[in-house]
């Protein structure tokens, strides 16, 4: 199977830039199910790059159900070791307008605990560490990246994900301006978190579409002008994009490459063979196991 170091996790605009050669589909089975859609692993400047559609392909999943698990799986699979994460988001603050990208540092994970938010269950345990949920040395690549194609872009934030698909409520993004937060998505949790447990380093390219709901004297956030701001910043997201990746040390080591090290919980003897077998992609390098 074709391998590919990184990867781009996001809708289909990316994944057709003109940029991209020699693309191949690739179909992955999980033990978690079938990922998102078919994976395409194309050449961008001299790197080969794997693009998942977050969404499927015509944007057909809601972020509710989402195979998040077999999503990241499947990239593990192919030897991903950084994702971008490209996430439409409101923004919960004045100077993040819309337009503007931010590389927020901090996640607040407000969804209601329905989305498989783990690789480790019964009979192999972990307990991540995800302080810092995103890659410092990633959030750097890409804002820089912004900045030398010319976009407004925001190093830091606060990242609210609601379970969605509906919008919020004026009372909570209130509620969620008071809290302390930035900006607000559907999508990043439980993926940032999956990601760490499978020890790749992950961060999100955040470009606001909208003032979420929490400006009354405006319309409020609706799909129709999500779309509408998504397709004025692609421009923007796909030269940054292009320019991170060529930034990009993909054989260089962060923190998250070795995430599992102080995370495995279960003692080695007490480890259930299957869950082995079911996440050798992801335990292989921590346990020391012979490839395949």
């Amino acid at each position: 199977m074709e391998a590919a170091k990184i990867a781009v996790i996001g809708g289909s605009g990316l994944y057709n830039m003109d940029a991209i050669s020699n693309v191949a589909t690739v179909n992955v089975d999980t033990p978690f199910g079938k990922p998102s859609g078919a994976i395409r692993i194309g050449s961008l400047r001299g790197k080969r790059v794997a693009f998942l559609p977050r969404h499927g392909d015509g944007h057909i999943l809601s972020p509710s159900t989402l195979p998040y698990r077999a999503n990241i799986y499947a990239l593990k699979t192919l030897g991903v070791r950084f994702i971008i994460a490209v996430n439409a988001v409101g923004s919960l603050r004045e100077d993040y307008a819309p337009g503007h990208i931010i590389t927020p540092d901090q996640i607040v994970d407000y969804t209601i605990h329905t989305r498989a938010r783990s690789f480790f269950e019964d009979g192999l345990v972990a307990h991540v560490s995800v302080a810092d949920p995103m890659s410092e040395y990633l959030r750097a690549i890409i804002a820089d990246a912004v900045d030398a194609v010319g976009g407004v872009v925001h190093r830091s934030g606060a990242f609210l994900i609601e379970d969605g698909p509906r919008f919020a409520t004026r009372a909570e993004s209130h509620l969620f301006r008071a809290w302390g937060c930035d900006l607000i998505g559907m999508t990043a949790a439980p993926e940032a978190f999956l990601a760490r447990e499978a020890e790749i380093d992950y961060a999100s390219l955040a470009h606001v579409t909208d003032y979420d709901s929490w400006r009354e004297e405006e319309e409020a956030v609706t799909s129709d002008m999500v779309i509408e701001t998504l397709q004025q910043n692609i421009d923007t997201v796909q030269k940054a994009l292009i320019e991170a990746i060529a930034r990009l040390d993909e054989d260089r080591q962060t923190p998250a490459h070795t995430a599992l090290d102080t995370a495995l919980a279960t003692a080695r003897a007490a480890m259930d063979p299957q869950a082995i077998a079911k996440l050798k992609p992801i335990v292989a390098r921590a346990l020391a196991l012979e490839p395949d």
